[in-house]
């Protein structure tokens, strides 16, 4: 199957991290939440599937439609 790129909307940092690599996720499951002007942003699977590679930690910047995690669909 295709790998699905999961990108952030916006630009800011990386405030938390959720999942982890290897982790079965559903369409919708928040992956981490990104912090943009004083506001947190979630950061969801938009598939279902399991987490391959997370691009990013906690801390590091982050542009707008930056990956931000891989995920194979289940």
């Amino acid at each position: 199957m295709q790998i699905v790129d999961v990108e952030t909307p916006v630009t800011g940092v990386v405030w938390k991290v959720r999942a982890t690599i290897g982790d079965d996720v559903a369409a919708g499951d928040v992956l981490l939440v990104v912090e943009s002007m004083k506001m947190e942003i979630p950061i969801e699977s938009p598939v279902a599937g399991t987490v391959v590679e997370l691009l990013v930690a906690e801390g590091d910047a982050v542009g707008e439609d930056d990956p931000v995690a891989r995920i194979e669909p289940a």
